[in-house]
């Protein structure tokens, strides 16, 4: 992605401010989704970016703007970036981009996806963890109907005794640096931790067969 724009503007925070600051964005407070404490808030993008800003006060909960439409809401910020062509293999159709935007610590926690995704990471870098879809059953995923692509798991703090079968599970992982890509299939299971300030954008596509 080095010819992209955004390599460059988007570590720029006045530049984000000056293109986006008086826009309303969704951003999580808390650990993450699936923690008591999260919550959603909607507030200006300046002041998500002067949270960001702040956000190596231990004192400040993260905020997280995460899965967020954010290019549809944004045309400039589209602009700066490019769909790689391999989103457009196999005739798929192209979904929705994401943008997820946050400061070091921001969680996704682990779960799965029914599209191919290319995580683009513009700016920062995030730890990524993956398991294949074969190994669903080990990973203990949620009953409920809302949650059953998200893992039982706390992969920051496994209790061995009630998930025994993840503790010894093989996977993949890797730093995502900046100006890097990774595909992550359909169903695979992934678990993303920010090691920086982070700006990544999520490209989802499905296949004319399906998702598989």
């Amino acid at each position: 992605m080095a010819h992209w724009p955004a390599t460059t503007k988007w570590n720029d925070m006045y530049y984000l401010k000056r293109v986006a600051g008086g826009r309303t964005v969704p951003v999580e407070v808390g650990k993450n989704y699936l923690s008591t404490d999260w919550k959603q808030e909607l507030i200006s993008f300046s002041q998500f970016l002067e949270r960001i800003q702040s956000s190596n006060c231990s004192s400040v909960t993260p905020s997280y703007l995460a899965q967020h439409p954010l290019f549809d809401q944004i045309r400039e910020l589209k602009e700066d970036i490019c769909t790689p062509d391999y989103c457009f293999t196999g005739g798929g159709e192209l979904r929705p981009l994401n943008a997820w935007f946050g400061p070091a610590g921001t969680v996704t926690p682990l779960h799965h996806d029914p599209h191919h995704n290319i995580l683009a990471q513009v700016v920062g870098k995030k730890y990524v963890r993956l398991y294949p879809a074969s190994l669903s059953e080990e990973l203990y995923p949620y009953s409920e109907t809302m949650l059953c692509n998200s893992s039982q798991v706390d992969l920051d703090n496994i209790n061995e005794k009630e998930f025994p079968k993840a503790v010894e599970l093989e996977f993949v992982d890797c730093i995502l640096e900046e100006g890097e890509m990774l595909y992550i299939p359909p169903k695979w299971w992934h678990y993303v931790r920010s090691l920086t300030t982070s700006f990544s954008v999520s490209f989802w596509w499905s296949n004319n067969g399906g998702s598989s």
